[in-house]
């Protein structure tokens, strides 16, 4: 039995404070006392790196499962769509929380007068930046197509899965690898001659970041279980299961299984453009998938609906028509790239 204040580990960016205090002022609300154990994980300390180049398999999670196997923390708080679809050994899900926005943002640049500029034609060629100061010569080095209407936008975004989705809907943009937590991407952002960054909305919107001119992104289909928070604790620590799950969402908890079941049945992970939503609606759970080749260029996605009561498959029965529809071969074209 845990002893004294239970002991949350978190990484210690912003948003994962904020993830972590969430679950902290959870336990609060239920009587129990609690205090945050900040742990760095291998994706905070690369910067660098695109997140495909390393092993990304829990990347954002090894450290606090290491932490909380090793008994220096008693629950650890993750984004759920870092944490690989099988749990360490030895670790279990305690909790879900209920889901913030699952939409994918693109975040222009701040001297970006006309944000239409990046999706839509270019009304007036010379002011797609604001010419103030030294960002008048960014404003020169824009450029279009052919036509001389659409700009041809710089996008920075780390996530192959948006890269691919991107690619797929503005072929013509070119792409740049943004890394870190939202306040050093947002930064990059706003010191670089790119036009806009990805971000996904519930990040901003949790640490008050989001800016008023974002964009959100109604037509790229999310990441599994993205805008959802994820509690574990150790297996056969009942005390610390029991009180986590006091607050688990159940709905949340449903559907991000359902769309984690979906990426397992496909074998992908953070190395691959797969995407999931699933969301219910009038006691009916709808369900979207797709795969896409890392280029954007092909795609292979589904769609059901069903009763709630016949859904616990859905992420499954999903991901094999996706493979039969074309998807197995995008997979396999994937891998013969990767080995």
């Amino acid at each position: 039995m845990i002893m004294g204040k239970i002991r949350i580990g978190t990484r210690e960016s912003q948003l994962a404070i904020w993830q972590a205090t969430e679950v902290k002022n959870l336990l609060a609300a239920n009587g129990h006392e609690s205090e945050l154990v900040f742990i760095k994980s291998e994706g905070d300390i690369d910067l660098v790196t695109p997140l495909y180049d390393i092993g990304v398999q829990g990347i954002f999670t090894r450290s606090l499962d290491a932490a909380l196997l090793n008994n220096k923390i008693d629950i650890a708080v993750h984004s759920m769509k870092d944490v690989p679809v099988q749990l360490a050994k030895g670790i279990r899900q305690a909790a879900v929380l209920k889901r913030g926005s699952h939409k994918d943002i693109l975040v222009p640049h701040p001297n970006l007068s006309d944000t239409n500029a990046i999706l839509d034609v270019v009304t007036h060629r010379d002011n797609a930046f604001t010419q103030i100061g030294s960002q008048k010569k960014e404003a020169e080095q824009v450029t279009y197509d052919d036509s001389g209407e659409k700009l041809d936008a710089v996008i920075a975004t780390s996530s192959i899965r948006r890269i691919a989705q991107w690619s797929r809907r503005y072929p013509h943009h070119k792409i740049e690898n943004l890394r870190g937590n939202v306040n050093t991407r947002l930064r990059k952002l706003k010191e670089s001659k790119w036009h806009g960054a990805i971000f996904a909305a519930a990040g901003l919107e949790r640490v008050g970041l989001r800016p008023e001119n974002a964009i959100e992104l109604d037509w790229m289909l999310p990441a599994p279980a993205q805008g959802a928070i994820m509690v574990v604790c150790r297996e056969g620590d009942e005390h610390a299961f029991e009180l986590s799950h006091s607050f688990n969402h159940e709905e949340t908890a449903l559907c991000t299984k359902i769309e984690r079941d979906f990426l397992n049945a496909l074998m992908g992970g953070c190395s691959n453009p797969i995407s999931a939503l699933a969301e219910v609606k009038n006691g009916e759970l709808h369900f979207k998938g797709n795969v896409l080749s890392s280029d954007g260029r092909q795609i292979a996605e589904c769609g059901a609906i069903n009763r709630l009561e016949d859904a616990g498959d859905a992420g499954f029965i999903a991901a094999r028509k996706i493979l039969a529809n074309g998807g197995q071969a995008i997979i396999d074209k994937m891998k013969n790239v990767t080995e």
